[in-house]
């Protein structure tokens, strides 16, 4: 008899970067800031930065410049984007963190034999280098990027992708994000379950998302996962 798909256990585990298992905005406004002053633009803060992530560096660069004077002409445009990413991807880890019980909660999920990964809108590199500056990389199977596919969140290409990298269905596999992008890829993908953490930087209230439940912070993930 065939088992009942949400019956089934989680084998797997899929992470978002930014805003679920790391604080960046402060080195990504530090970015932000680094390409202003050389196209000899105001400053934005931290807020305003926190309200542009979560579509990956082209959108946020985009979106940096519209609120500082207006998007240039394409070739510029581009050439800004490629300036930014130099500038972020030298160091992005300065001034980032990660989120309290990340480090703990990622090794209790690797003993218990959960397969982990990493599916962000960030790009490779920049995430890979992250990754091993904060200490986690060595926790994931496989790791997916803003660059790694076509599409990006909320498409569920990347999640799709990274699945299947980790070699488990979406019915067995847990989605952890702090965004409706997050929530949005997650669902299209078919993932058996779809957990916020109750921090990050989400642009709408979570209680209006298809998600699976608010984690009470990351620590709560184990217990949430078994129930």
């Amino acid at each position: 008899m065939t088992e009942p798909l949400n019956c089934r256990p989680i084998r797997a585990v899929a992470f978002d970067l930014d805003g679920t298992l790391v604080d960046s905005i402060a080195d990504l406004t530090h970015a932000s800031n680094a390409l202003l002053a050389e196209l000899g633009r105001p400053p934005v803060d931290l807020p305003a930065v926190r309200s542009f992530v979560g579509d990956g560096a082209p959108k946020l660069v985009e979106r940096v410049l519209a609120a500082t004077g207006g998007v240039p002409a394409p070739d510029e445009a581009a050439r800004c984007l490629r300036r930014f990413l130099a500038i972020y991807e030298a160091d992005p880890s300065a001034r980032s963190a990660l989120y309290p019980g990340v480090a703990e909660t990622l090794g209790k999920l690797a003993e218990a034999g959960l397969r982990l990964g990493v599916c962000t809108n960030k790009p490779m590199a920049a995430t890979r280098r992250l990754l091993d500056d904060l200490g986690i990389a060595g926790r994931f199977a496989a790791v997916v990027g803003g660059d790694s596919y076509p599409t990006r969140k909320p498409s569920p290409e990347p999640v799709l992708g990274l699945l299947e990298r980790l070699e488990v269905p979406p019915a067995e596999a847990a989605f952890v994000g702090d965004n409706e992008h997050d929530v949005a890829a997650a669902r299209a993908a078919g993932v058996a379950r779809v957990l916020l953490v109750p921090y990050g930087y989400a642009r709408v209230p979570l209680d209006g998302l298809p998600h699976d439940g608010v984690l009470d912070g990351f620590a709560d993930l184990p217990g949430r996962l078994s129930a």
